[in-house]
């Protein structure tokens, strides 16, 4: 990998000594020592600030020349020994940067032009020193040396090119190679050399050059460490989101999530869809308080127990009440807000409780734009509790907006102003004849912090409802009697042929007699039928045991045990699920083709 960087920068501060001086071995300069100590005073605070390794290569080229050089070359191992890991014995070294003396600018010291015979001397793009090779040698030992030194010329010759002829170095001491050696690893190396029109190195220079590689090796291996620790949070954030959302019946669903540009992506924001017995639909997001890799642990612990919470069908409410529950039994420190929504599209009602979160947006399909009002609650491991469920009519067409802080608050900015600047945007994306897609209304509400320059990341989750239609649902109670089984075929039958679904009735008939069968041998209430038809044709029946049935295979001797398993060769899918009222067993078949249950 090559990069070129640009030449010095203009001229340097009062504190640093500047091109021409003793640094090049002037005779203007009366203090030598102390302009060195001031140089390098600069140059190692300049060379701090990098943030990364290109940062922190381009920072040394820039302190080193010219005041220092006229020519830096910086090989680096590629690939780069991070951490504590075990380096390889033999690398490669590749260029990395390549920065020449530029012409100077008016007011520095720099005598004359950039000298012509350094410009002619090439670097090699790849280096392969052997393993126990000279240059492999010196770079272990660490300390600079300079090119010119018996033994040392074949080394310098490999960085520069020219293995098979003498460095095009001018003569004398004007190549120094400074091995770049952080804590436990070599790095790779800096080669410094000046034209015949500025003094050799000297002694003193060897320090000097010693302290810039000393000082770069350290903020690479910062800057290394920071990145790899930067990629795990992050992979680890990401892979805890949901890969992609159900596709759940009556509601169609997008989401949006951005890491902050300011905090290396390293948050603990997330959200979810979780789909739920009888076609209905949890959404849920939340926001661990501060950016760590501790922040996307506890993120990924409270989405995984928001998950087995909802899959027991509790109300929203009850889902943040044990969440907060089992963030004090986590004995963590941090705090979470979360927003937990439960949207039925047979009823067309919405059902939300939050935890200390801001309130969902909900855009009606005349455009308005309503703000839900929820009680907040306090936050999620607060363990004061105290949280209420609000239900609400959800028109078909509307949209549901759930976001985190990050999208309505910044610096310039508080919430409620941020929270009006989103109303007004989905007013306006709003506003056409033909409602926005989902897709273009969640990058009409990030509006331009899609672009970057964000002090905290965002998620944001967006979910349309259609609704189904009442004439596509029959529902039915019954009492848990011998009889149910037969009774549940003939209403079963009777639905079918009204929904032009005679194809379907065989094998429909037969395994709704054998799911009721079960539950009528376990329940003590009336238990539930219910059959719907949207993109497939799914049954339900509940019952109030929570004893959850399991495929078996019947020996040739049994004469039951065969019901769980004809549901499972007949239907496309099956499941069972436990809720707080007992226990929802259902069953899928496809359509058949151009079928409609008007």
């Amino acid at each position: 990998m090559t990069k070129q960087l640009g030449g010095g920068d203009p001229a340097p501060p009062a504190t640093q000594a500047s091109p021409g001086t003793s640094l090049a071995g002037g005779p203007d300069d009366a203090e030598p020592h102390i302009d060195r100590l001031r140089y390098l005073d600069a140059a190692t605070r300049r060379i701090a600030r990098g943030m990364d390794l290109d940062e922190t290569l381009h920072e040394l080229c820039g302190a080193a020349v010219p005041a220092f050089t006229d020519t830096a070359f910086v090989h680096l191992y590629a690939p780069l020994p991070v951490g504590d890991e075990a380096g390889a014995a033999a690398g490669v070294l590749r260029l990395h940067s390549a920065d020449r003396a530029s012409p100077p600018d008016p007011g520095t010291r720099y005598s004359g032009p950039p000298p012509t015979d350094i410009r002619a001397v090439p670097a090699a793009e790849v280096v392969n020193p052997a393993a126990d090779g000279l240059l492999s040698k010196l770079l272990q030992d660490g300390r600079p040396v300079f090119g010119n030194t018996p033994g040392v010329t074949s080394a310098a010759a490999e960085l520069l090119g020219t293995a098979s002829a003498p460095p095009a170095v001018p003569p004398g001491r004007r190549l120094i190679i400074a091995p770049l050696h952080g804590r436990s690893h070599v790095l790779g190396s800096v080669v410094l050399i000046r034209g015949t029109g500025r003094p050799e190195f000297t002694d003193d220079d060897l320090i000097v050059a010693s302290q810039l590689a000393t000082h770069t090796a350290l903020g690479l291996e910062k800057a290394m460490l920071y990145e790899r620790e930067a990629a795990i949070a992050d992979t680890l954030q990401r892979t805890m989101l949901p890969p992609s959302l159900p596709e759940a019946p009556g509601v169609r669903l997008a989401s949006r999530y951005l890491p902050s540009s300011r905090t290396a992506q390293v948050g603990g924001d997330w959200y979810d869809a979780i789909p739920l017995p009888g076609n209905r639909v949890a959404l849920v997001i939340g926001d661990v308080m501060g950016h760590s890799m501790t922040s996307a642990a506890i993120m990924g612990q409270l989405r995984t127990s928001a998950q087995t919470l909802a899959g027991l069908d509790l109300p929203p409410d009850e889902v943040l009440h044990h969440l907060d529950e089992q963030a004090g039994r986590l004995g963590s420190e941090h705090t979470a807000t979360c927003l937990y929504a439960m949207y039925d599209p047979v009823q067309h009602r919405l059902v939300v409780s939050s935890a200390g979160h801001l309130p969902p947006v909900l855009l009606h399909p005349d455009g308005r734009a309503e703000v839900l009002h929820v009680p907040p609650g306090a936050p999620i491991g607060v363990g004061s509790g105290g949280f209420e469920s609000v239900e609400t009519h959800a028109p078909a067409g509307a949209t549901l907006l759930l976001y985190t802080d990050g999208l309505v608050e910044s610096r310039d900015s508080d919430v409620l102003t941020g929270v009006e600047a989103l109303r007004a945007r989905l007013r306006a994306a709003s506003s056409g004849s033909v409602p926005p897609t989902l897709e273009k209304l969640c990058d009409e509400a990030l509006g331009a912090l899609g672009a970057g320059g964000r002090d905290d990341d965002i998620a944001l989750l967006a979910a349309r409802f259609e609704g189904i239609l009442p004439e596509t649902v029959a529902y039915w109670y019954m009492a848990p009697r011998p009889q149910t089984a037969g009774q549940a075929r003939r209403l079963t039958r009777r639905t079918l042929d009204h929904w032009g679904l005679e194809s379907l009735v065989e094998t429909t008939e037969l395994m709704v007699s054998e799911v009721v069968a079960n539950a009528v041998r376990f329940a003590s209430r009336p238990i539930t039928l219910r059959l719907l038809c949207t993109d497939v044709l799914r049954c339900e029946v509940g019952d109030d045991s929570p004893i959850v049935p399991r495929m078996r295979h019947a020996r040739l001797s049994d004469e039951g045990g065969r019901g769980l398993f004809l549901v499972d060769q007949l239907s496309q899918r099956w499941g069972a699920t436990r809720v707080s009222t007992g226990k929802v067993v259902w069953f899928e078949q496809p359509l058949p083709d151009a079928s409609t249950c008007d």
